[in-house]
């Protein structure tokens, strides 16, 4: 168990945890100099039943309230001390306010100075103290009337911590580990060393961890678990780690920052919060009002932005955005305390909702929909909410992570909630059973319209299918969706297209015929240099018209493009050219190069060759400056012979570029990402006027 102090400055709190454990918590020389407590003191006590009790001594100047609120977050017990003498004072009933706003509910009132006053004192202030729990989570605690001077009441207040520590409910070990820091040194012989409470989860001797939101990554050499030698600390416990790895030292690692488990690692400088005003405050919070946060051991500044319609009034709860001045590490459901930015008060204080919080249309009935979801502590009723909730789905990677939970506890999760679940390279997204049903009935519903109205296309874009969806799910998803259709065997993808099983596009026999004539045409070693429809209906004598509609169909059904007016090129021939437009810009010095260098290569006239590369720039795959251009890497798979090459393609990029390597990778394959160019076929094929594949259609 862990016990923080609390209470007014010379209130005997750190006396009293000396008379208690035998420990001086003062360590500093400044505190024994001005015999006042400046920054965190830390002793412990071996109960009978052979576990340890911790104690985090706080100091109680109102200057050093951020120091306290550094070591309040994680206690399991708090004892709040109130001298006899004085009586309830200013930064006692501060104190007890981040008491309560911390939700710590167990806890026993120390009566110092006992031997100092009269029984009538002492029942006078013990109403006091009384009237002053009313309205807190300590509400009915003990009052244990102490004396470090005569030993009144001491052994009596350490049985009742011993009970309480019997009686505590032992947090549990499950999920992701995290400890915050607040205090980092160097031992000689040892190392670097950071001291904590352990939040959640467990560490090991040889584990890898990373420090955050510094990023910095480091390995544990060995572990101090409530002030003993230990293999591993668990959630509760105060710990010390030795900790080894590149860039680790004292220097580089500072309170309020997180050990954590590194599939942790995602700071946030943007969350939306559960808050609370005091009502002894006077003015209420007003948008975008400044603020200090407190969090764990972690002091930022921050902004808060009101997500109803109006301030909030003392005493009133009402959800928030909290926008930090610098990321911090955290998790949903963490608490928070906000001062203002003088230092000289507590404001309020409440729980961190989601750590993914969105800048725009943060107040629309939807996400406030979504923000009662996440205010269910349990994740297992949290999920269950947000799966019945637009947008219907859940980022079950990011929804794990940001409770951290391990593996296990998610999958445990999604059985639980009876959910669907598809992979796709950003992570896992979670459905309802019932959710995916309605999207495979619209998929395939759409299909089959689409199919009956367009009986000569082979198949509908990817894009423009998932932009009928309602809910929409975000591209990679759809896709991974798409993906398990077609194992399934009830849909195929075909490159860019989507279709049904069995539908098929065939060429009649009469234009069959015609396309084996015109195919020799326009292939072979004349690939590059094409007859028009006017010198193919010449050679084949054959009305334009015919020649024109049947090289206008092959296109659409993907078999060629239609490059300039009237002028026709086989689909392997243009994947053939932009391998040899790549292939310039590969031996250009800068990765430019002329129209001259890919006319040489393709051995073809200059207006060609121009008409050609313009066609290519309409499309996004090069990108012209003047009489220069270069390749767009994120279009090269617009003109792919192979649909598998194509999809295998695309999330190749976007895995290895978004998100191994934190770089903006291509949008294809972007949740955010609206247009879908670069990932289907424009209806009725590409022709010499056609702009890129939906650039008229807003996202």
């Amino acid at each position: 168990m862990i016990v923080g102090t609390a209470g007014h400055i010379d209130h005997g709190k750190t006396t009293l945890v000396r008379a208690l454990t035998g420990v001086d918590t003062d360590r500093l020389k400044e505190e024994k100099a001005r015999g006042i407590s400046i920054d965190l003191g830390f002793a412990y006590l071996p109960a009978p039943d052979g576990s340890v009790l911790g104690f985090v001594d706080v100091p109680g100047h109102e200057k050093f309230v951020h120091n306290m609120l550094a070591g309040a977050t994680g206690i399991d017990f708090v004892l709040l001390v109130v001298a006899a003498d004085d009586g309830v004072m200013p930064q006692t009933r501060e104190h007890l306010a981040i008491v309560d706003l911390l939700g710590i509910e167990r806890g026993v009132v120390a009566l110092t100075k006992a031997d100092l006053v009269s029984p009538e004192r002492r029942a006078a202030v013990t109403d006091d103290i009384r009237q002053a729990l009313a309205a807190t989570s300590l509400a009915g605690a003990d009052i244990v009337p102490v004396s470090t001077v005569n030993g009144e009441g001491i052994d009596d207040l350490r049985q009742h911590l011993f009970a309480a520590s019997n009686d505590i409910h032992v947090r549990s070990a499950q999920g992701r580990f995290r400890l915050a820091i607040d205090r980092c040194f160097t031992l000689s012989g040892t190392g670097t060393v950071v001291t904590g409470t352990v939040l959640s989860g467990t560490v090991s001797v040889g584990d890898h961890v990373v420090v955050s939101p510094s990023g910095l990554e480091a390995r544990v050499r060995s572990i101090h678990a409530q002030d003993r030698p230990a293999e591993r600390g668990l959630a509760g416990q105060r710990c010390a780690l030795n900790l080894a790895g590149d860039g680790v030292s004292k220097d580089a690692i500072a309170r309020g920052e997180m050990v954590l488990d590194p599939a942790l690692h995602k700071p946030t400088d943007r969350i939306d919060a559960m808050f609370k005003l005091l009502p002894y405050e006077n003015k209420p919070v007003t948008q975008w009002m400044p603020a200090r946060l407190h969090h764990a051991s972690a002091e930022v500044g921050a902004r808060v932005v009101l997500l109803g319609d109006a301030p909030i009034a003392p005493g009133i709860e009402a959800p928030v955005q909290l926008v930090l001045d610098q990321p911090i590490a955290a998790a949903a459901g963490d608490r928070f305390v906000l001062r203002d930015t003088t230092a000289q008060r507590t404001i309020g204080g409440g729980k961190f909702l989601d750590l993914r919080a969105p800048p725009r249309k943060r107040r629309t009935p939807e996400r406030l929909a979504q923000l009662a979801a996440y205010a269910f502590a349990d994740p297992q009723a949290a999920l269950a909410a947000l799966l019945e909730r637009p947008p219907y789905y859940v980022d079950l990677t990011s929804f794990a992570r940001d409770r951290a939970l391990t593996d296990e506890d998610a999958a445990s999760l999604v059985s639980r909630c009876e959910a669907l679940t598809v992979v796709t390279p950003g992570g896992i997204v979670a459905l309802s059973a019932a959710r995916w049903l309605d999207l495979k009935r619209a998929v395939l519903t759409a299909l089959e319209k689409f199919h009956a109205a367009h009986p000569d296309l082979p198949g509908l874009g990817l894009e423009p299918l998932r932009m009928q969806m309602l809910p929409r799910p975000p591209a990679p998803a759809f896709i991974a969706f798409l993906q398990g259709l077609t194992k399934a065997g009830e849909i195929a993808l075909d490159g860019a297209w989507v279709r049904l099983k069995g539908h098929e596009v065939r060429l009649t026999p009469q234009d069959e015929g015609l396309w084996r004539r015109v195919l020799p045409l326009i292939g072979g070693d004349e690939r590059f240099r094409p007859p028009r429809v006017r010198d193919i209906a010449g050679m084949l004598e054959v009305k334009e018209p015919e020649v024109r509609r049947l090289l206008k169909l092959v296109g659409r059904m993907g078999k060629a493009d239609e490059v300039a007016h009237d002028h026709f090129f086989l689909r392997p021939t243009v994947a053939e050219m932009v391998a040899i437009i790549v292939d310039c810009a590969a031996k250009a010095p800068d990765g430019q190069f002329t129209a001259a260098q890919f006319r040489d290569r393709v051995d073809n006239g200059r207006k060609v060759a121009i008409q050609i590369l313009e066609f290519f720039d309409r499309h996004g795959v090069t990108l012209r400056r003047g009489d220069l251009r270069r390749i767009n890497k994120h279009r090269l798979d617009l003109f792919r012979r192979s649909a598998g090459d194509a999809f295998m393609t695309e999330g190749q990029a976007f895995m290895t570029e978004g998100h191994v390597s934190g770089r903006e990778s291509s949008p294809v394959g972007r949740p955010d990402f609206k247009s879908g160019r670069g990932r289907e076929t424009a209806l009725g094929g590409f022709d010499s006027l056609s702009l890129p594949p939906n650039s008229r259609r807003a996202g």
